[in-house]
């Protein structure tokens, strides 16, 4: 696997180097090496997708609290956006991603396009591939908008639970020739999704929807199963994919879409989406977000 000069070398199943969940001092002039990735294998390797993966997509960031001075030394300040293929051999840890954006909040830039150029640098060197960044300033905030997921939500399907460990199986529905031969196309998301941070064990509050292609999904199994994520330890991208994964495994659509929207935290929300048979959907922030 291919590794960035902030990934150490004999980590692939070790993340102890991460800043995430450590007392660190934080930094207001321009520090690239505060950047950490963390491969992509570990959590694949976990779910199965150790071949050819099944998807495309990106991770989709908004950087809200950006900032930097200006060259006489007035501060500026904008929304990023961010976008990282998912084929990057790293994803980008978010608490070093904070912690680097807060790096510029005394630094001078000649300019918005010079950060630009520089940010798209240093986050294709953590991730290992080619990201691409949109800085929006003040003159464009009135065009960013707020829109809730397409489709038709789950939440109002009525379901008990007693157990919130993950459960996979859950969305395992028995098929009779008839169910199997027909098929549908249709939009279901829900705002319950709630996994944990891999290492610190915070609360990641998201909402998720599920585009797809096949055999009528049961809505009732789905939502159990988005639930059982609530006490679930994961990266944002890597539960993204474990939907999919198992959505792929046990409802067996033709095709398939998901598309998380995780609500910010410090100043940053990770919006991970993929998909096998559609480019990613426009970047608006929910409500909660």
């Amino acid at each position: 696997m291919t590794k960035d000069s902030n990934t150490p070398s004999g980590k692939d199943t070790d993340i102890s180097y991460l800043t995430l969940g450590k007392s660190v001092q934080y930094v207001s002039q321009y520090a690239p090496e505060l950047l950490q990735g963390v491969p992509r294998s570990l959590s694949r390797n976990e779910i199965g997708l150790t071949g050819p993966l099944p998807f495309h997509g990106e991770d989709l960031w908004t950087a809200y609290e950006l900032s930097w001075l200006n060259p006489k030394g007035k501060p500026q300040v904008a929304i990023m956006h961010c976008r990282v293929p998912f084929d990057t051999p790293n994803l980008i840890e978010s608490k070093s991603f904070k912690l680097y954006l807060n790096s510029f909040n005394q630094t001078k830039i000649e300019s918005s396009d010079k950060l630009q150029q520089l940010i798209e640098q240093d986050l294709s060197a953590c991730a290992g591939g080619r990201v691409s960044i949109d800085i929006v300033m003040p003159e464009r905030f009135n065009q960013q908008q707020i829109a809730e997921l397409p489709g038709q939500c789950i939440d109002h399907v009525d379901v008990e639970i007693n157990d919130y460990q993950l459960d996979p199986e859950s969305l395992a529905t028995p098929t009779t020739p008839d169910s199997a031969a027909t098929v549908v196309e249709e939009t279901l998301y829900s705002n319950l999704l709630k996994s944990n941070c891999l290492i610190t064990n915070q609360p990641d509050w998201g909402s998720v929807s599920i585009h797809y292609v096949g055999p009528k999904i049961d809505q009732q199994r789905l939502l159990k199963y988005l639930i059982s994520f609530r006490m679930h330890n994961e990266f944002h991208e890597q539960c993204a994919e474990r939907i999919f994964n198992d959505i792929k495994r046990y409802c067996h659509p033709e095709k398939l879409s998901v598309y998380a929207r995780y609500t910010r935290r410090g100043g940053l929300d990770i919006n991970p989406f993929r998909s096998d048979f559609e480019n990613s959907y426009p970047q608006a922030r929910q409500a909660r977000q």
